[in-house]
């Protein structure tokens, strides 16, 4: 009877139209009003097709600061030292040559002004190079070069020779900029602003120690010797190279992205550091290394003002030096009374030279080395105001204060008050110097830095091949004259420093420029 039931009511169930039916679960009903459409289950993420990548600049930052650097501060920093001594060579030299060959005050300046014409024409060069074969190939080139001909400098039989042998040493001396690109590309951003500043401890360190070894070597084996063992430093230090790579910078932007990896692989376990995850990948640049470039509408600006700080601050820098040993070996300043020995020159015949020799006293070389210090003393404040006011408002005030300092040098004062003088002037130039390295370093990308920075060089050159003729020639003859020439100078550069118009502080390096 029930099965019939059954049966009945599966026919009538059968019989009636089938209508749609909707099923709902009691956790739905639970809601209250209307409720969305049922959620599909999401398939399983493919694989991306877009793996992670980084950049260099990813790297370095992510690296930070550690062992590495410390390793490239000091080797790199090293550089400093024997261009330091280079340059300095021809101040403590000049008055021993002056006297052996019998020489007059436009045949003084005129070695300066050669060795700086020999920097000036291979820094571009040099920069051109770099940007295209690499940093650490052109230092090391630059410093084989400078050895060698600062060794060949120390048995020139004449005034012909020591000029043409120490212009090829100012060739040399000229890429020795790179070391502080390669420095600059390592660091981190928030480093730069302090460790380059820093850098100048090693300039101030190759001058102090030229100065030191002229006043103990000059008086008892002469000129000859201390360009010998002024050439060692320079020599040691070509054997430390080895221990820093090529920039990576250099190496992505052309390709070589094995290399850099390798190169930010190495640093980071130096570090105890990890690289960012992914693949490194930078585009490489075609076209590097073109002069037209710095002088592109991005650039031309930036470009120009540069290359007349970088000729003003050379000007000014060279003359301090210069001018301090001119105002010792000739009492220009009215109360600075030296002790330089005032010898006549006496040629082979016994016949005495119109010429004089004024060989330093050792109160002159202490005046130097006083002097020199004050490269330091402005360091700290130099650092605060890089990384604070900024590249650009920092040099606009040393390079105002510089033309403030040049006209107090007219003051006729003591011994003591000169050697103040020249000590506050030595500190306003370095740390103009100071700047305008880190700015130019920074302001431009990777594809054209070196060139950038060997272009500036050039310019800076000819401040420093004028520097001599004012300091030398102009000065004995006009020395009121000479100390507005220097301080008009500066006021141009201070200006023109505080009207450029990109601020690098806080900024990234550049790897590449659009140029349209």
């Amino acid at each position: 009877m029930a099965a019939d039931q059954c049966e009945g009511h599966r026919g009538r169930m059968a019989s009636r139209p089938t209508e749609p039916v909707t099923i709902l679960s009691l956790r739905m009903l639970s809601h209250s009003g209307p409720e969305p459409p049922p959620q599909k289950a999401a398939p399983p993420c493919p694989p991306s097709s877009e793996p992670k990548t980084f950049t260099v600049e990813d790297a370095v930052e992510t690296i930070g600061f550690g062992r590495f650097h410390i390793a490239l501060f000091l080797i790199m920093g090293s550089t400093g030292v024997v261009e330091a001594m280079e340059i300095m060579l021809i101040a403590v030299v000049s008055p021993v040559i002056r006297c052996e060959w019998h020489l007059e005050n436009w045949q003084v300046a005129f070695v300066t002004t050669m060795v700086f014409f020999g920097y000036m024409v291979s820094s571009i060069l040099f920069g051109l190079l770099a940007d295209r074969y690499g940093r650490w190939k052109i230092l090391l080139l630059s410093f084989l070069w400078g050895a060698y001909f600062s060794l060949l400098t120390s048995f020139a039989p004449s005034y012909v020779w020591f000029v043409f042998l120490r212009t090829m040493v100012g060739c040399g001396v000229s890429g020795h900029a790179q070391g502080l690109i390669i420095k600059t590309e390592f660091l981190p951003t928030k480093y730069r602003g302090y460790m380059l500043p820093l850098s100048q401890v090693f300039w101030l360190a190759g001058s102090l120690l030229i100065i030191g070894l002229a006043s103990v070597v000059i008086p008892t084996t002469g000129w000859r010797w201390l360009i010998r063992i002024a050439s060692i430093p320079g020599i040691i230090l070509i054997l430390a190279f080895k221990f820093i790579p090529e920039s990576a910078r250099f190496n992505v932007s052309t390709g070589n992205t094995q290399a850099a990896l390798r190169t930010l692989q190495r640093i980071a376990s130096m570090n105890r550091a990890v690289l960012p995850e992914g693949q490194l990948l930078e585009p490489v640049l075609e076209k590097r290394g073109r002069f037209a470039d710095l002088l592109d509408a991005k650039y031309l600006r930036t470009t120009l003002q540069i290359w007349v700080i970088w000729l003003g601050i050379s000007f000014a820098y060279y003359g301090v030096i210069l001018a301090s040993a001119e105002l010792l070996e000739r009492d220009l300043v009215c109360g600075a009374k030296s002790e330089s020995q005032d010898v006549h020159s006496v040629d082979s015949e016994g016949i005495q030279s119109p010429c004089y020799c004024h060989l330093f006293a050792p109160s002159d070389y202490r005046t130097m080395i006083i002097s020199t210090l004050g490269e330091i003393a402005l360091n700290p404040l130099n650092i605060l105001g890089i990384n604070f006011l900024g590249r650009r408002l920092s040099l606009s005030i040393t390079m105002g204060c510089t033309a403030l300092f040049f006209l107090l040098l007219n003051i006729c004062t003591s011994s003591a008050g000169l050697i103040g003088f020249l000590f506050m002037l030595r500190a306003l130039v370095a740390a103009n110097f100071n700047t305008i390295y880190i700015y130019t370093a920074e302001v431009y990308p990777t594809t054209m830095r070196a060139l950038g920075m060997g272009t500036s060089g050039s310019l800076c050159r000819i401040g420093a091949m004028v520097a001599p003729f004012i300091s030398q020639v102009l000065m004995s003859a006009s020395f009121l004259g000479a100390l507005c020439l220097f301080s008009s100078v500066c006021v141009v550069c201070a200006v023109s420093a505080f009207t450029l118009p990109i601020e690098t502080k806080g900024r990234a390096l550049q790897q590449n420029v659009k140029i349209q």
